[in-house]
């Protein structure tokens, strides 16, 4: 026992213990390192001190004679051919180009170039990740802020630099919080420089996905209910309100988007829910932030009323999601409505979302959760491949000025992760709390807390049963351009999808319609519509799946003379007919050659629409539901 000798071999992977003796060889020792690290063993080199002196050679000398005693510290350093540990991310230089991109979440990337200047390193080992291109945008750029020559503090020459004009990191708190308006979130990438900052370059970061299950694979006990350990027992989450956010800021490219959605509101009464298809593009205004931009709204099959909200299954998803994909969007979060009239004749909405009340109830957090673990977001830091998520939720919802505002926010990760593991539910009286399920035989659940303060000003922590979700909640800012822009050029309005109950069908009747109301005489402005698009790919008589390809592609990059290619297929002629069928005469002036009819008189078992406060009442009624005033 006197000549056992436990030794320390540390490596950029952590440091592990290895049992030897004082007359085992130095080849001996090499290969016990090997295996236990998983080298081969031309794969590293071990040293006696930290700078790379006294490497121990594969060799029949003794340890003793090398001098190796008890409880020494040995360095490995991975070759550079070695590629089973200490591995290196790709990494990518400052990116000198002006353009920005605008993608979706599932664009391909481009392989990084190695460089110093912006190393993001990694020890360990995990698949190869797609990122966004967005993020292999913003991992390029330098992400520094740089300020001017201070006259009055600054006593150095042009070229020179001091404590009052050196560049700041991006993720500066101090430069943050005093911007107009202030800023509570850095980035996520900003928060990625501050990981992989330092002496160190971040040599030990990963994002660790929260899990609130137990580990599987533990064998020294019963499975649960009859038992659980240490090892596999998760960990208790004490809820911390996040520093960073994926999405700095949501954008509508134009007001006709929104306007359109609050439609159904301002015809029915009732509530409404929709997608939001766009693109990631880089936020200028805030250093490495990130920008979602909406261009279309998708309604899918929904029951509303007044005060609630259905989803039922859509059969149509996968194909809106093809089709946004070849259309250059994605699916960047989604959209539902809490307004209630005020004053009908004015058109204002009562305020009811605010700090005496709440921002999100805890079931739509629960409901944004779900939402994000489906679109979670690619990350190269995490041992999983993804961490956090870049989909957004937005609330139209009445203001303080008692008008109609979009709010939007995000979940935190320790959300997602609480919704995933479903440990979450929502308190039925009080919208603005939510509850941490407690373990049974079915399921183990982590305790969660949360902090406060008491009545005489102490930190004190609380058990989350309940548990106020602003802790939950990331707020977004939520903006229109002040010059409009258009992705969907159309001036004409195609019916949208699944509004059948305000009689707004899709149709090809409703298509001759349109067709004939176009004035433009580009094509190409005509077919620019998102939901006409969607009509055409999805209808049952004649579904262009798999032929409306380059028409997608032309409205995509506004190619006039790609569109023009398309309307002479086959497929466009067939339309045509079908339009002509469905009743009307063709319309000449129209150098589309579509036909329209003319305009159908309301039948009197159809639902109508009240003059004065534009409620849609039911067929066979007189006065309006909602003002009582005459239907005429």
């Amino acid at each position: 026992m006197a000549e056992l000798l436990i030794l320390m071999v540390q490596s950029p992977d952590g440091m592990k213990k290895i049992a030897s003796t004082k007359r085992e060889t130095a080849a001996a020792l090499l290969k016990k390192v090997a295996k236990e690290f998983g080298f081969n063993t031309n794969g590293f080199s071990i040293y006696l001190n930290r700078n790379k002196t006294g490497e121990i050679l594969s060799q029949n000398k003794t340890l003793s004679l090398l001098k190796i005693k008890h409880g020494d510290m040995l360095y490995l350093f991975p070759s550079a051919s070695s590629s089973s540990s200490g591995e290196v991310m790709d990494t990518a230089t400052p990116h000198s180009s002006s353009s920005q991109p605008s993608v979706s979440s599932s664009s391909s990337s481009s392989s990084f170039s190695s460089s110093s200047s912006s190393m993001i390193p990694r020890s360990f080992s995990a698949p190869q990740v797609q990122e966004d291109e967005i993020d292999q945008y913003l991992t390029k750029q330098d992400g520094k802020i740089y300020r001017n020559k201070d006259p009055q503090l600054c006593h150095h020459g042009s070229l020179g630099k001091c404590v009052h004009c050196v560049p700041l990191e991006p993720f500066d708190e101090d430069y943050l919080n005093h911007l107009d308006p202030p800023v509570k979130h850095m980035s996520f990438h900003a928060y990625l420089r501050k990981l992989t900052g330092g002496a160190d370059k971040g040599k030990f970061a990963a994002l660790e996905n929260i899990s609130c299950k137990i580990k599987s694979g533990c064998e020294g006990h019963l499975p649960w209910p009859e038992g659980i350990c240490t090892k596999c027992q998760p960990s208790a989450i004490t809820l911390n309100r996040q520093k960073y956010r994926h999405v700095d800021n949501i954008m509508f490219e134009n007001h006709t988007i929104a306007d359109r959605f609050l439609d159904f509101w301002r015809k029915t009464g009732s509530q409404r829910m929709g997608y939001l298809y766009g693109r990631y593009t880089e936020h200028k205004d805030i250093p490495l932030g990130i920008r979602a931009e909406v261009a279309a709204i998708y309604e899918p099959p929904q029951n509303a009323t007044q005060n609630s909200l259905e989803l039922v299954d859509d059969p149509k998803a996968a194909a809106v999601d093809e089709i946004a994909a070849k259309l250059g969007l994605c699916k960047v979060g989604w959209i539902f409505t809490d307004l209630l009239s005020e004053d009908t004749r004015i058109g204002t909405v009562r305020f009811t979302r605010n700090h005496d009340s709440h921002y999100l109830s805890a079931e739509e957090c629960i409901t944004a959760g779900y939402f994000q673990n489906l679109h979670s977001n690619p990350c190269r830091l995490s041992r999983d491949g993804h961490f956090g998520s870049k989909f957004v939720t937005v609330v139209a919802t009445g203001g303080p000025d008692n008008q109609v505002h979009f709010e939007g926010y995000q979940v935190s990760n320790q959300c997602m992760a609480l919704v995933r593991d479903e440990c979450l539910l929502p308190c039925r009286d009080a919208p603005e709390l939510g509850f941490a399920k407690e373990s049974c035989s079915e399921q183990y659940v982590p305790d969660v807390f949360f902090k406060d303060k008491d009545k005489f000003g102490n930190d004190v922590t609380f058990l989350a049963r309940p548990l106020p979700v602003e802790y939950l909640i990331i707020d977004i800012t939520t903006t229109f351009p002040k010059d409009p822009q258009y992705t969907f050029c159309s001036t004409q309005r195609f019916p949208i999808e699944n509004r059948d109950i305000l009689g707004e069908t899709q149709d090809f009747h409703t298509l001759a319609t349109y067709l004939s109301q176009c004035t433009s005489t580009a094509f190409l402005d005509i077919v620019s519509d998102f939901h006409l698009l969607l009509f055409l790919v999805t209808n049952e008589v004649m579904p262009l799946r798999d032929s409306i390809g380059l028409l997608l592609d032309a409205v995509r990059s506004s190619n006039e003379d790609l569109a023009q290619t398309w309307k002479k297929s086959e497929q466009w002629a067939t339309i045509e007919q079908l339009c002509s069928t469905v009743g009307g005469q063709p319309s000449s002036s129209q150098g589309y050659g579509a036909t329209g009819g003319p305009s159908v008189p309301a039948s009197s078992s159809a639902m109508w629409s009240c003059l004065h406060c534009t409620f849609m009442n039911q067929p066979g009624t007189e006065l309006c539901e909602m003002c009582s005033l005459p239907r005429s």
